[in-house]
């Protein structure tokens, strides 16, 4: 394993947890040789416009290893987010810098609103990105020629890879690892920081569970993580009912004038966004992913996920590209055309 060198520009205003957290997540990408000796599969350096200290957001300070001027030759080039970043002076030093390494970077990534550095630069103009949902009216006014998507928390687009948030910074660096190492390696990297999901790009950066969850009233407060919990049993009104003290009838009244909808349509849609997630994985079959979310059959999933986004779940499956290669060359397609 040659490791890949992968550099950080960083500034004063970064928010720490941007890059700090992707860093981790590489650093801990690593082999054991049948010595026992550690394999690092990434050299991360992190890069600032001069020698000086830079100063976050949070106000903690980071001494780069290098500047734009003395940076070496990088695999992965990643700018993250800050508020620091939409200032002129940090703009007119990173925008010649970047068009500098285009040629010469196989990746060029953006973490949040990292988005604004590559924007800047003209990287992204005719180019499908993604940003923090708070972003997206600025970008495009901003940068119209960026076809932006809001829907999505990671999108790849030839040599350019951006995403929606800090903790969406997380699931690209493992997609990364997964695109240069495998899914074995990527699995252990999560694992080891402790990821509850290892999201693909297509899941949706305002969570069906965490609407829910956040129009929830106190008596409706469990439901949400106890029906994503038990998806793969059946799960009946009565027993909804029983866990929120009330009676059936009363619960489903009181389930639609706080959710807009009733309880079977809330489960369905938790079970559909769930099969989604596991269709990402070319190795689950049709029925295990039905199987795995309650579904009785192929069929009733199959008609039921159709139902709900427009297509097969056997199609759906075909057209999700994680960032792997298949036959041994890159994929053309990227994340946000899966569904």
């Amino acid at each position: 394993m040659n490791p890949k060198r992968v550099g950080f520009f960083i500034y004063d205003g970064v928010t720490a947890l941007e890059f700090v957290g992707p860093i981790e997540a590489f650093n801990l990408a690593a082999t054991t040789d049948d010595k026992g000796k550690r394999q690092a599969g990434y050299e991360v350096i992190t890069i600032g416009i001069n020698g000086k200290t830079v100063v976050s957001e949070s106000r903690v300070s980071f001494k780069p290893d290098t500047t734009i001027a003395d940076a070496p030759d990088l695999d992965t080039l990643v700018v993250p987010a800050g508020c620091g970043l939409r200032t002129n002076a940090v703009e007119k030093a990173l925008s010649p810098w970047l068009k500098s390494r285009v040629h010469t970077t196989r990746r060029i990534v953006s973490v949040c609103t990292g988005i604004y550095g590559l924007a800047s630069a003209g990287l992204l103009d005719g180019r499908e990105a993604t940003t923090h949902w708070r972003f997206t009216n600025d970008i495009r006014r901003r940068f119209p020629r960026i076809r932006l998507n809001s829907d999505v928390i990671f999108i790849k687009d030839g040599p350019f890879y951006t995403c929606s948030g800090a903790s969406a910074g997380m699931d690209l660096s493992i997609a990364l690892i997964e695109e240069d190492y495998g899914p074995k390696l990527a699995f252990a990297v999560a694992r080891e920081l402790v990821l509850y999901l290892r999201r693909t790009g297509t899941e949706e950066q305002y969570s069906v569970p965490l609407r829910f969850q956040i129009e929830s009233t106190d008596r409706f407060s469990e439901i949400v993580p106890w029906v994503a919990a038990h998806l793969h049993q059946e799960i009946s009104i009565d027993a909804l009912a029983e866990r929120a003290s009330c009676s059936r009838r009363h619960f489903g009244r009181l389930f639609r004038q706080v959710y807009g909808t009733t309880p079977a349509h809330f489960v369905e849609e938790l079970r559909l966004m769930q099969a989604r997630q596991h269709l990402s994985n070319p190795r689950n079959c049709l029925k295990g992913v039905a199987a795995s979310v309650g579904f009785k059959s192929v069929d009733a999933f199959s008609r039921a996920f159709e139902r709900r986004f427009g297509i097969r779940p056997s199609d759906c499956r075909e057209r999700f590209q994680p960032l792997t290669r298949r036959n041994g060359k890159p994929s053309v397609r990227h994340l946000a055309t899966a569904v």
